[in-house]
């Protein structure tokens, strides 16, 4: 979408460094899984006799399996399609219909393949690999764990409380159980100041993460990232520690950005289709501009929401029943159990107290967003007007562009590794 600003204001504009794609994706992509980063060539692990597992992402996320699938599908041509099972790591998501899973992967693929999406809320399908270092029980997906081989992908970008997606993710809450996913996600983990972007050491979110994938032996990865344009511009095969590890050190020199101060107002997105297709994966842009954003200031989040609150998951009700940012984090932290998608509103909650938000969006009206807590935003201009109206003409904007894609920091509050 365009905004119109007017031309006497203090704006800035942040956003990742641009990178161009990659001139030939496809040719990349074979090249990586024949020099993988710390691993053999992904053909040469594999058994023609073996069960491979390939853990894909759901439609919440970009990645381009058009190009990713095809190109792993080749490299390991030797093993009957009868063999391959393709999961969908749905994490506590919905499943994916059969038009959105054509979408993503092409027709062709969805008819010849067994595809398996994870369902977390069945126990009956989950195996326990015992408790996690932070004394957590991990249930992951049985059929996931019966394969002989796993090839994980995905894309990597920065995470508001895992650090970086990619990498373990795929498994770890991709393919867990709820069980598993409500202690990796609870109030506790959340409220760790480590859980936040770029942030990987000392995270407690993302070292359960990869404690649990690089529990499970014989896991290949096959990560990218992108820009804007959805282009790929890196790709990052192979051993899961080291290519998630490099393929994050990409991203931070392209997409972090520091600042001396913190604005006044924040304009910021969701980084368009397919993340903002609701309000619950849009707090993530929310919590982007929030990073930056004065005590007391504004955020002005522009996001489509074709999916609505959504309807499914704990989320909308979550905060519909609390009433307040400050009675959302009480029943949070004194709950003796963790709701589904308590995590998001926590998140909200606590964006909230340190900035008003207010949403612009296609597809919810001024009712369904109030009933989140938040401010409903009918126009970006005028409600920038309103708000130049309280704290002057002067005041700092910025604007984030992509959004979630990017990762300001004040300086002084620079992220570990």
């Amino acid at each position: 979408m365009v905004i119109n600003l007017p031309d006497d204001l203090d704006i800035t504009v942040i956003e990742p460094a641009y990178v161009r794609g990659l001139p030939d994706e496809g040719k990349s992509l074979r090249d990586s899984l024949l020099h993988p980063i710390h691993s053999p060539p992904l053909a040469s692990i594999i058994d023609s006799r073996d069960r491979i597992g390939i853990v894909l992402s759901d439609i919440t996320r970009p990645t381009p399996y058009h190009t990713i699938l095809p190109a792993i599908l080749e490299s390991i041509a030797h093993v009957p399609n009868a063999n391959i099972i393709l999961f969908i790591a749905l994490g506590t998501h919905r499943a994916n219909s059969t038009a959105e899973l054509e979408t993503m992967l092409g027709p062709e693929i969805v008819e010849n393949y067994q595809l398996i999406q994870n369902n977390a809320f069945d126990p009956g399908s989950q195996v326990s690999l015992g408790k996690s270092a932070y004394g957590h029980e991990i249930w992951i997906n049985r059929a996931l764990l019966v394969c002989d081989a796993r090839i994980l992908t995905g894309f990597i970008d920065p995470h508001f409380f895992a650090g970086f997606s990619g990498g373990g993710k795929a498994i770890m809450p991709g393919m867990a159980g709820q069980r598993s996913v409500l202690t990796n996600h609870d109030a506790g983990m959340i409220d760790d100041p480590r859980s936040t972007w770029g942030v990987t050491a000392g995270n407690p979110v993302w070292e359960e993460i990869h404690e649990v994938a690089t529990s499970i032996t014989r896991n290949f990865l096959v990560n990218v990232t992108l820009n804007r344009d959805k282009q790929i511009t890196g790709i990052f095969s192979g051993n899961l520690t080291a290519a998630h590890a490099q393929g994050c050190r990409f991203v931070r020199q392209t997409a972090m950005v520091a600042i001396e101060e913190p604005f006044d107002i924040v304009i910021t997105s969701n980084s368009g289709y397919p993340l903002d297709l609701n309000l619950y994966q849009s707090v993530k842009g929310m919590s982007a501009a929030a990073q930056i954003v004065r005590e007391g200031g504004a955020i002005i989040l522009a996001a489509d929401c074709w999916d609505g609150i959504p309807d499914h998951g704990l989320y909308g009700k979550i905060l519909r029943g609390a009433g307040s940012p400050q009675a959302v984090l009480q029943q949070i932290r004194s709950s003796a159990t963790a709701q589904q998608d308590q995590w998001q509103a926590q998140i909200q909650a606590l964006i909230q107290l340190h900035a008003e938000v207010h949403v612009f969006t296609n597809h919810l009206s001024a009712q369904q967003v109030e009933s989140c807590l938040l401010s409903y935003c009918a126009n970006i201009e005028d409600t920038l007007h309103r708000l130049l109206e309280r704290c002057g003409r002067d005041a700092r904007i910025c604007v984030l562009p992509e959004g979630p894609q990017t990762i300001p920091y004040l300086h002084k509050d620079a992220p570990d590794s």
